[in-house]
């Protein structure tokens, strides 16, 4: 077997791999005895069947599949060998192939088109300067998160009369036609409904200003407008509730309206924790200010990593063998047609190069993850889930746990794989490049990212 390179140009070369019959011949002869001491045919014994029978039968499809996995192999080893950085896989070529007789032929020839990777420089220094946004949370914003804070960890207090935002305790009795209870209806007790989710004003109305030991008579249906809500109001089934029609009494056992947490030392510690050290409200809302802050560090930095991106690639120009691509894309997607590649082959290119881009940058810089990067990545991850539903205390244990249920699931871990190893990327960007620093506000960065 022998392998020849012919370059073409800086980013193409042809490959001819040339396999003689004794690179083939005892494998194939082995398959042969194996598929002969399997054979099971009519008139023979098991294992009996003629040599030449078995290689007339299967002899051609096995020297094929052979000879594809010496070429196969070949071409890997010969790439690996000479430090070839491809691009896509080899392609045959279509003009230099020549035809192949697997009946008559004991020698084959197999011509390839490679493309390679541009040589390219990048140069992260001092002079190149990226914008780095830091956004800061308004006045507004504390507020919102503040009073978040405050009704998570708000009570129903029993207060005297309804108002518009309350929630009643009561009992429910279905009444007949003529308004008196209905012998054998509907009873239901301690019901909670909410006022303000009344969709009839007339009823909602009417609940103004009463108090617990009045009785209000209206139709739960026309009221709700939504059989399935009152099928759990009044713990009957959906069926019932389908066909359900007329007045109940309610009787009103308590009168409950939400108040939010007062901003007391308690508020603090059940948010921020013991240690936490706030001990008055400009405190804790100057934690808030900061901790949303450092959330918004994360849509800094991906910000960042797109400026990154714009100005590397403006800044470091190569070529890439643009009709060797085309083809390959071609090849190894089958529901895409040419002009669907032709339509979005500048994206692909823009993509592409600024994938080799950062392979360089990993390269240059010997950029690693190990598993306890990946891991950190899993516990940095769970933290931010677990802060979303407003968990800022959340113990080591539980991130960790977290964490290893996240790393068993195999697709997973490689995002977080992928996604660590793209901080390390802009993390060493940033640290080499000069920053041009820029404090916006929320909206003003939203608006930046629109654009």
């Amino acid at each position: 077997m022998n392998i020849t390179r012919e370059n073409i140009d800086e980013l193409n070369a042809i490959l001819t791999v040339s396999i003689e019959k004794n690179d083939y011949e005892a494998t194939v002869n082995d398959v042969l005895k194996n598929y002969r001491k399997k054979a099971n045919m009519p008139g023979f014994r098991p294992g009996m069947v003629p040599a030449g029978l078995i290689k007339k039968m299967y002899g051609k499809a096995i020297l094929a599949e052979e000879v594809n996995k010496i070429l196969s192999k070949s071409l890997t080893d010969f790439i690996h060998e000479e430090k070839m950085n491809v691009l896509g896989e080899p392609l045959p070529n279509e003009e230099k192939q020549p035809l192949i007789d697997w009946e008559n032929q004991t020698e084959y020839s197999f011509v390839f088109d490679v493309a390679m990777a541009p040589a390219f420089e990048v140069k992260l220094d001092n002079e190149t300067t990226v914008p780095f946004y830091s956004i800061s949370a308004n006045e507004e914003m504390v507020n919102k998160q503040f009073d978040a804070y405050s009704s998570r960890l708000g009570e129903n207090k029993v207060v005297e009369s309804v108002e518009e935002k309350d929630t009643v305790r009561g009992n429910f009795v279905q009444l007949n036609e003529e308004g008196n209870e209905l012998e054998g209806g509907i009873n239901a007790e301690k019901v909670v409904i909410a006022i303000d989710l009344m969709k009839d004003e007339e009823t909602k109305a009417s609940f103004i200003g009463k108090k617990a030991g009045d009785v209000l008579v209206f139709d739960p249906i026309k009221t709700y407008e939504n059989r399935h809500e009152v099928s759990h109001m009044l713990n009957i089934s959906h069926e019932e509730a389908e066909t359900l029609s007329g007045n109940f009494n309610f009787t009103i056992v308590e009168v409950l309206r939400f108040e939010k947490a007062e901003p007391t030392q308690e508020l603090y510690n059940q948010i921020y924790g013991e240690d936490s050290g706030i001990t008055s409200e400009e405190e804790f809302k100057a934690k808030i200010k900061a901790e949303l802050e450092d959330n918004f560090i994360y849509s800094s930095n991906y910000k960042f990593a797109l400026d990154s991106r714009d100005t590397l690639l403006k800044s470091i120009q190569f070529d890439l063998p643009e009709a060797f691509l085309k083809r390959w894309i071609l090849a190894t997607n089958e529901k895409m047609t040419q002009e669907q590649i032709d339509a979005d082959f500048n994206n692909f290119m823009v993509d592409l190069k600024w994938q080799l881009i950062k392979d360089k940058i990993v390269k240059d810089n010997d950029l690693k993850i190990t598993e306890e990067d990946v891991r950190a990545m899993a516990k940095e991850m769970a933290m931010v889930q677990f802060r979303q539903y407003g968990l800022n205390n959340v113990g080591e244990e539980h991130l960790e746990n977290y964490a290893n249920h996240m790393l068993k699931n195999e697709e997973e871990r490689r995002k977080l794989v992928s996604r660590k190893q793209e901080d390390v990327i802009i993390s060493t960007i940033k640290d080499k490049v000069t920053l041009d620093m820029q404090e916006v506000s929320y909206d003003e960065f939203n608006k930046m990212l629109e654009n």
